[in-house]
């Protein structure tokens, strides 16, 4: 039986009055409220009067039979989904068939069957019940689909303004660029480190916001597909024979096919969702506004991310074989600096670095004989001052490049030198690399360049800030 608060109601139409009663108190017994009509009339009189949840109509009926007035029921909205088992002494299977076409879902024999009787209406009660339960469902589904459907909408327009919006401060960014070529080196470094970490602030802030919110809808959407998938289940598990409708609406839709595809699409949903959050993790590390104090952070961090950044630079495309990159790291213990500035210093030198190779492979094309690799190293050394050796940390970044000329060697850490074309390149990169190392960290920037085989930087930083290691 279904759950209700009342007992379902049941119209007997028999002209037969024993027939009648006895159906009657078979359904009483059964905890159903029963009406009863003898004829066609009386019986479009009751359902006009009060919608029963289920009808056991005969077939046989002086004036308008069983038949015709199933035709009637199944052709009116209101009464088309009224349940109708009908009644009959018929052994006809051609009378059944005709039966079931005008839209009954069942028949009984007579002579009845009580036990019969009742399980066949208890049944298609509980069938009825069900089938409208599912469509509230569907109903809510279809609503919750829309409400997604309008909340990627509106992730679509905030990534549109956000997009807008970077373009905007992007170009805001050159124009301070440009002003600040002519300016004194020092300033140019704090301004553009300054300028730089807002952008790159303010872009992994406004990702988090929209992608919180679909992390968090992820997860009850993948819910309540769990439930409905689980109440499914049950549903083809006790009722594996459905109504042909059903089973036709099931083929229409391909419902194997639903259930298989749609934990799919959740899982590239999720996963999406966490390569955007560890991209905005990146961006944060990255931009850390930190000029004024130094802090303990992990070195392979600023690595990773800096790497992160220039990830489309080392992909490969078209006839551009990519560039591997090889990590061997130590094991590194925290290292007090100013982490926004050391990631300035990694990108200069990986850019600078991504840059050679790029323009080898473009000359020799297909004479190339090496695949471009980029390799960095990181261990724990010691620094010499005066007397005193100091714990550090080592970065080693190599590539097998073309290597620098010795005239470039000797001027690459001169302010405003380049080798690049006119607004390629300003000259200031490994300048202020130079700088941001030996006097804000106190640490040492050297390299080795052989002409054609490739280039070694190697940047070494105090694991303690001058003050710290003193007092230490």
């Amino acid at each position: 039986m279904n759950n209700r608060s009342t007992p379902p109601k049941i119209l007997v139409v028999e002209d037969s009055t024993a027939n009648a009663k006895l159906l009657c108190q078979v359904l009483q017994r059964g905890g159903m409220q029963v009406v009863s009509a003898h004829n066609g009339e009386s019986a479009i009189q009751e359902v006009e009067a009060s919608l029963p949840d289920l009808i056991l109509l005969d077939v046989l009926l002086p004036g308008m039979d069983g038949f015709e007035l199933c035709q009637k029921w199944k052709s009116q909205p209101r009464t088309q989904d009224i349940p109708i088992i009908f009644m009959t002494a018929l052994t006809d299977n051609q009378d059944k068939i005709k039966g079931l076409k005008l839209g009954a879902v069942d028949y009984v024999t007579k002579p009845f069957h009580q036990e019969e009787v009742l399980a066949r209406v208890r049944l298609h009660l509980q069938l009825s019940h069900l089938t409208k339960t599912l469509e509230k469902q569907n109903q809510k589904l279809s609503k919750e689909v829309q409400e997604r459907k309008a909340a990627e909408k509106r992730l679509q327009n905030l990534t549109q303004t956000l997009e807008e919006r970077v373009s905007n401060r992007t170009q805001e960014l050159q124009n301070t660029l440009d002003e600040l070529q002519t300016a004194q080196v020092q300033l140019v470094q704090r301004e553009k480190l300054s300028t730089l970490g807002q952008l790159v602030a303010g872009v992994a802030h406004e990702i988090n916001n929209p992608v919180g919110f679909v992390v968090g809808n992820i997860k009850y959407l993948e819910e309540y597909h769990n439930d409905l998938l689980e109440h499914l289940k049950l549903y083809q598990k006790h009722y594996s024979e459905p109504p042909d409708e059903i089973q036709e609406h099931k083929e229409e839709i391909d419902l194997d096919y639903l259930v298989e595809d749609i934990p799919n699409i959740l899982e590239s949903l999720k996963v999406g969702m966490e390569r955007i959050r560890k991209i905005s993790l990146s961006l944060r590390n990255f931009s850390r506004a930190d000029d004024t104090s130094r802090m303990f952070v992990d070195i392979h961090e600023g690595l990773e991310s800096t790497l992160l950044i220039l990830k489309h630079r080392l992909k490969a495309k078209g006839t551009f074989p990519g560039i591997q990159v090889e990590k061997e790291y130590g094991n590194l213990p925290q290292v007090c600096c100013y982490p926004g500035q050391l990631n300035q210093v990694f990108t200069n030198i990986l850019a600078n670095a991504v840059d050679a190779l790029s323009e080898e492979v473009e000359a020799k094309q297909d004479n190339l004989n090496k695949k471009p690799t980029i390799t960095i190293q990181t261990g724990v050394g010691t620094l010499s001052e005066s007397e005193v050796k100091v714990p550090c940390v080592t970065i080693r970044i190599v590539d097998n490049g073309p290597g620098m000329p010795e005239e470039v060697q000797k001027h690459l850490f001169d302010p405003m030198f380049t080798t690049k074309p006119i607004g390629k390149g300003t000259g200031l990169g490994m300048s202020i690399s130079h700088q941001i190392v030996t006097q804000k960290h106190q640490g040492r920037l050297r390299f080795y360049s052989t002409p054609g085989e490739g280039t070694e930087f190697i940047i070494e930083v105090p694991i303690q800030g001058q003050d710290d290691a003193a007092a230490s």
